[in-house]
Parts: structure tokens; C-alpha cells; sequence
């Protein structure tokens, strides 16, 4: 691997005190690469370097920090393969999903290099004093962005892409599990012209320390989070004591509604996506399925035959569709699932055995009849596991779906187009999918209600999680 050091100022660097850690494959077990492990004296020099590079890149025009965004995409669209390639090495996702990756991260670079010069403020005035009232949006300052091991490219720049955008230089603490994707964009950021010390990355085993470390210091002043709701309350905690902007994507439990008039064709399709992009590995996927106990028999027997066809191996391979689980506690919380879910009284269709052999896999499985009290019905499955249960009543299913603390997405299949739209406004929920088992786009506005967040990702929202508006009252 070329980069396996901290990316401080510009420069890749050892970490202060020499601390390193294994990166593995989780195709094949073995050692990729031993990457520098930050500690705090490093979190301070990377402070330090995005501290002095603040001020010249917030003064910066819009389009010129808009057309070193605009480089970046041409870059990394240019490189696809090569980020593709390192993202199925470290995470362990099929080509095809690391492609998929690969481009969407790419294309926050765009996005947010055409935002970057529609940061629109006003000037009215006041009804009641005459004075102006002039609003304008300023860049808040150092931003630290935590990101998961599940989108080791895409969770970096639609953080990094819009804290540029609006003018604010950043610190990455990327996974542990999957730092060499991040670590490679650095000489592409180089490359497209981004001043050192704009972007700092620290990967580091002491995440826990070294991220509340960093927002404790006073210079911080915005902290933009992707993973699980537990650690996001522990973070929004730490944000409290210098009271940080927080912007949250946190857990998911998505359910997905297949009514009895939905085109089967066109649900399992559709749910396929939702449950097996990225294995099932994403705070997106759809968790519970909820289909309409006239539809459940032909909709179970044509979900499972797509299921079945799915080949299982390492990533890299040509033709494999479901590559391994990034962990062994991931593929064994997933079993674990499984044989809760059975053990339970549901009917295993399709998988639910560990393969055994090297590597972190788990095949692709359908349940049906799941209990409500199964733990996957309340927890995150987070792998390529499907568990289906059926229902009657309209009402009665908007009640299930929404019985979580998480809001992040939803997905309902229905030819009612008039149905469909008021179940929509019904569930509380983020985002949801009409039809569609995708809603992940650089243009709208990601993020979710409840116990999955705060603030949006994307969209025009995205940019304004890095900025303050100032208001200036004038008289002229």
C-alpha cells in the first residue's frame, strides 16, 4: 500500500510515538498493511496545521474553492478502478459495490463544487425599524469528521466535499477497520489543488481519546459524525462541553412495505437493492420487511430465487456479487441474529449457515415468519440477512414500521400512487423510497429523524452544516 502514515499539513508522516496497526482483508484474513496509529500530540499538530490554513482557504472566492472541488472529481473519476480495487481490499465488498462506491463518492466532489458559489444570503428590510437586515453565511471553522468502515470512500467526501466547499478546513478520523481508502485520496486532493493543512487524516486505534481530545479544543467548532446511534450520544456529549455544531448520521432500522397491489417484479427488484447493496452493511438497508399477507408466498418465493443466485467469494473476483463481512464479530452478530430469529419459530427459506474457510463470510439468507419479539426486528442486521413478516392493515403496518427510535429511511411498493404518497407522510422517517429501493443521492438532503440524527447530509443542506449565518442590522 503506498500510503500507510498520518496525513498532517500537507505531508504523510509517522505518528508521534510510532504506534501502528494491522489493516486486514477480510476476504482472506491476512495482513494488507500496518498504518500509523495517531495519539494526542499528533491531534494537536493536525489542529495546529488546520488552524493556519483556516484563514486564507475561508478567503478564498467560491469559485476558486469550487474549481479545486471540480478538479477533484475529474481526478478520482479518472481512478475509479484504483479506489474501487482498494475499498474491496479493505472492506470487502464485490467490485460491482465498490465501483458503485467509488462513483458516488466521486461525485460529492461535483456536487458540492457547484454549491460552492450558491451560498445565497439576503437583503430585506425590517417592517417595523426601516433598518436593513443583510444575512450572509460564513464558514464556522475546524471541522472534525469521524467516518464508519462501510463506505470507506463515500462517508469521507460527503463530509470533506461540502466543509471545502463552505470554506472550512477539516480533520478526519477515518475506521480503523478501513483507513487506506482515505489515506489514498490525499495526493488526489494535492493533486487538485487543496492548500496543505485544509485536510488532515489520523487514523488511530485510540479513537475514543483522540476524537474527544479534539473536541474539547476551543479552536473545533463543528463535528459531523457517521455510525452508530451509541457512539453518537457519546460524542454529542463530548460536542456539549464546547458547544459544537453536530451533524449526526447515526443508526437505521428501515422497514419495507410491500402492499398487495405492488408489481411484485418491481418490489423484489427494489428490495433487493434496498437489502443487499453493500451486503447489507449500511444504515440504509432495509431491515424489516413487511409485506401483505395476500403478496407474502409469491413475493418470498421470487425474493429467494434472486437471493439464491448470488455468488459468494472474495471481491476482487470476477462475476461475485456478495464478498465478505468487513469482521468476525460482524459475520457472528449476523449469525447470531439468524439463530435467534429460528430459534423463535421463523422459517429459514435460504443460507443461514457459517461456509467456514477463510474469511468473514456470511451467504445471503431469507427468513419468513419472524417474530416480533426476534432481536432483529429491533436491532440493526447490518448483513446480507432478509427477515419478512406479513401484515393486513394499512394502519397497522405505518404503526410497526414507525415502532423504532430510528427515522433514518423507509421503503413502500405500491402501484397507489395516492396510497403511496400518504403512507409516506405518514412514517417518520428521513427519507423514503416510492418504489425506488435506492434514495442515496449527492442532491438531496440525507439524514434521519428520531435516534438516527441531527442535520443533513447533501443536497443544499450539506453545505450549511459547515457554516454560521452572521445578520448585520444597517441603516443607510
Amino acid at each position: 500500500m503506498d500510503q500507510t502514515d498520518l496525513y498532517i499539513d500537507g505531508a504523510f508522516r509517522p505518528g508521534a510515538e510510532g504506534a501502528r496497526f494491522d489493516v486486514i482483508n477480510p476476504a482472506t484474513e491476512e495482513v494488507l498493511a500496518s498504518v500509523a496509529s495517531a495519539e494526542i500530540a499528533d491531534a494537536d499538530a493536525a489542529l495546529n496545521a488546520a488552524e493556519a490554513a483556516f484563514a486564507d482557504w475561508a478567503g478564498k472566492t467560491p469559485r476558486q474553492r469550487s474549481e479545486i472541488l471540480r478538479r477533484a472529481w475529474e481526478l478520482m473519476t479518472a481512478r475509479l478502478d484504483h479506489f474501487a480495487r482498494l475499498i474491496t481490499l479493505e472492506n470487502g465488498k464485490a467490485r460491482a459495490d465498490a465501483m458503485g462506491e467509488a462513483t458516488y463518492a466521486a461525485e460529492f466532489f461535483r456536487w458540492f463544487a457547484e454549491e460552492a458559489v450558491r451560498a445565497d444570503g439576503l437583503i430585506t428590510r425590517a417592517p417595523a425599524s426601516g433598518a436593513r437586515i443583510m444575512v450572509q453565511h460564513k464558514p464556522a471553522g475546524i471541522a472534525v469528521l469521524v467516518t464508519p468502515w462501510n463506505y470507506p470512500a463515500a462517508m469521507g467526501t460527503r463530509k470533506i466535499a461540502p466543509a471545502l466547499a463552505a470554506g472550512c478546513p477539516v480533520i478526519i478520523k477515518p475506521a480503523s477497520e478501513t483507513p487506506l481508502t482515505m489515506l489514498a485520496l490525499m495526493p488526489l486532493l494535492e493533486e487538485a489543488g487543496v492548500p496543505k493543512g485544509v485536510v488532515n487524516v489520523l487514523p488511530s486505534r485510540r479513537t475514543g481519546v483522540l476524537v474527544d481530545h479534539l473536541l474539547h479544543d476551543p479552536r473545533v467548532r463543528v463535528v459531523s459524525f457517521t455510525g452508530s446511534t451509541g457512539v453518537g450520544r457519546k460524542l454529542l456529549h463530548a460536542a456539549a462541553d464546547q458547544v459544537l455544531k453536530p451533524a449526526m448520521e447515526l443508526g437505521g432500522n428501515a422497514p419495507l412495505i410491500v402492499f398487495d397491489d405492488a408489481d411484485i417484479d418491481a418490489a423484489v427488484e427494489g428490495a433487493m437493492l434496498a437489502k443487499m447493496r453493500n451486503l447489507g452493511e449500511a444504515c440504509t438497508a432495509a431491515n424489516r420487511f413487511y409485506v401483505h399477507e395476500s403478496v407474502a408466498e409469491v413475493f418470498t418465493a421470487r425474493f429467494t430465487k434472486k437471493m439464491a443466485a448470488l455468488k459468494m467469494g472474495d471481491g476482487l473476483e470476477n462475476g461475485i456479487d456478495v464478498g465478505p463481512l468487513v469482521n468476525a464479530d460482524t459475520r457472528d452478530k449476523v449469525h447470531g441474529f439468524v439463530q435467534d430469529t429460528v430459534a423463535k419459530g421463523a422459517t429459514l427459506h435460504l443460507g443461514g449457515e457459517l461456509p467456514g474457510g477463510k474469511g468473514f463470510f456470511y451467504p445471503p439468507t431469507v427468513l419468513s415468519g419472524v417474530p416480533t419479539d426476534a432481536a432483529c426486528v429491533r436491532d440493526e442486521i447490518f448483513g446480507p440477512v432478509a427477515a419478512i413478516q406479513t401484515f393486513t392493515d394499512t394502519d397497522e403496518v405505518i404503526a410497526r414500521a414507525n415502532d423504532t427510535e430510528y427515522g433514518l429511511v423507509a421503503y413502500v411498493f405500491t402501484r397507489d400512487m395516492r396510497r403511496g404518497l400518504q403512507v409516506c407522510e405518514r412514517l417518520d422517517y428521513g427519507m423514503v423510497g416510492l418504489n425506488r429501493g435506492l434514495v442515496s443521492d449527492p442532491a438531496a438532503p440525507f439524514g434521519g429523524t428520531k435516534q438516527s440524527g441531527l442535520g443533513r447530509e447533501g443536497g443544499h443542506e450539506g453545505m450549511h452544516e459547515f457554516m454560521e449565518t452572521q445578520y448585520i442590522s444597517a441603516s443607510w
